[in-house]
């Protein structure tokens, strides 16, 4: 299937930058370095640029690794249908498509 990488990247960076267009979750690890720690990997995330073909090989910039607070901290945005159920059928196209961006620490993943 050939999406629209283009607009599935402006859309990811919409989330990841603003966090609008979709659903944020921290994982309990992240949640533990206390809210301080959380705003600052929020930040980060916003402004982070370190997009590569090693880390990001479809252009969609939907994956995302940093280091914070002594920890190695992972993003990563998923594309789910509307009801949360399966992925969406096209992540190009927020009529269908429910983002979700998942802040990790990388022993979590």
């Amino acid at each position: 299937m050939n999406h629209d990488v283009p607009r599935i990247r402006a859309l990811n960076d919409e989330l990841r930058q603003h966090l609008l267009g979709g659903n944020a979750v921290i994982t309990p690890g992240v949640a533990a370095l206390g809210q301080e720690a959380v705003e600052r990997i929020v930040q980060t995330i916003a402004i982070f640029d370190d997009f590569c073909h090693a880390n990001d090989p479809h252009e969609e910039h939907d994956f995302g690794s940093f280091e914070a607070d002594g920890h190695t901290i992972f993003f990563k945005i998923d594309y789910f249908d509307k009801a949360l159920s399966m992925h969406s059928p096209d992540p190009s196209d927020p009529a269908v498509t429910e983002r979700v961006i998942t802040i990790m620490l990388a022993e979590e993943y």
